[in-house]
């Protein structure tokens, strides 16, 4: 017969095999727990597990923050989930969307009222203009804003409305707003052409932009290249997109996976490690 330390060990095992550092203690008392994942913000609790130590130890367990969720049994059997553990997990994942929606409310609010107190860098005199990152990048705002030393870009969703904002500093560093929506969130550059080009990261979109004067999606990651190519196909049904892949496994990746659900096509520099901004500054050409 097992103990609860073997019940308790092999599940902190499961955790951590799934990438989920275990809270200290566990506690397998068939409630819902919530902890703090290593890595999250401050205060945040984006971690959630539920651990039964009777005859038959079980338990489930989520990260928010990395994606991940999992069922686990101590006997190693894919049994099924009981009625009252299905109940406790999807009111787990509800507090968590509630909690999330009201988060994407807050960041927006903040975000719509920093962008209007942000300064518009065409009406500054010509020395204030040049940012060190514009300069280091060689592009130019292309609707940027200056909030105190910080660069900042908008992020919209498919309505159009800003629910988030870039900031990057003079050395390069970069940060989204806390709790502001990300995934299928977006910036513009130029207005719409029949060719819609989407890329990575802030510097790479305006370069190619203004190589290639097509219109320009920013995704600001590879990670979120997919779910906006299948908003920006929606949103235009007939048009060419092509995704411009940064040139790393990652970003080749993410790339071929979104010019695959928006039947698009994708692009990337010939140099392994390059981004577009890298290679049209170092003389490449690009063709869309």
């Amino acid at each position: 017969m097992s103990s609860i330390s073997d019940a308790v060990n092999g599940f902190q095992a499961a955790m951590l095999n799934h990438g989920i550092t275990p809270p200290d203690p566990i506690i397998g008392d068939s409630a819902l727990h919530r902890f703090f994942v290593e890595g999250d913000r401050k205060g945040s609790l984006n971690g959630a597990y539920i651990l039964h130590c009777d005859n038959k130890p079980s338990g489930w367990a989520m990260s928010y923050k990395a994606g991940v969720s999992f069922t686990w049994t101590l006997s190693g059997k894919n049994e099924p989930l009981t009625a009252a553990m299905r109940k406790q997990i999807d009111y787990a994942k509800e507090v968590r969307q509630q909690e999330q929606a009201k988060a994407h409310q807050a960041a927006a609010l903040k975000a719509r009222w920093i962008w209007a107190q942000a300064t518009i860098i065409a009406w500054l005199k010509t020395e204030a203009r040049q940012h060190l990152y514009l300069i280091t990048k060689r592009v130019k705002p292309h609707g940027a804003r200056l909030y105190g030393t910080a660069l900042v870009i908008p992020l919209m969703d498919e309505t159009g409305a800003i629910v988030n904002l870039q900031f990057i500093n003079v050395d390069g560093n970069k940060r989204f707003l806390s709790g502001g929506k990300k995934k299928g969130c977006y910036s513009t550059i130029g207005k719409p052409t029949e060719t819609i080009l989407v890329c990575e990261g802030f510097a790479t979109g305006r370069s190619i932009h203004e190589t290639t004067g097509h219109y320009v999606i920013v995704a600001m990651d590879a990670g979120n290249l997919e779910p906006v190519a299948k908003v920006i196909r929606g949103k235009h049904p007939n048009g060419k997109i092509i995704i411009c892949a940064d040139n790393d496994p990652i970003g080749i990746e993410k790339a071929t996976i979104a010019a695959f659900f928006c039947n698009g096509l994708f692009i990337s520099p010939p140099n392994e490690g390059m981004d577009f901004n890298d290679y049209i500054n170092a003389g490449g050409v690009v063709y869309g």
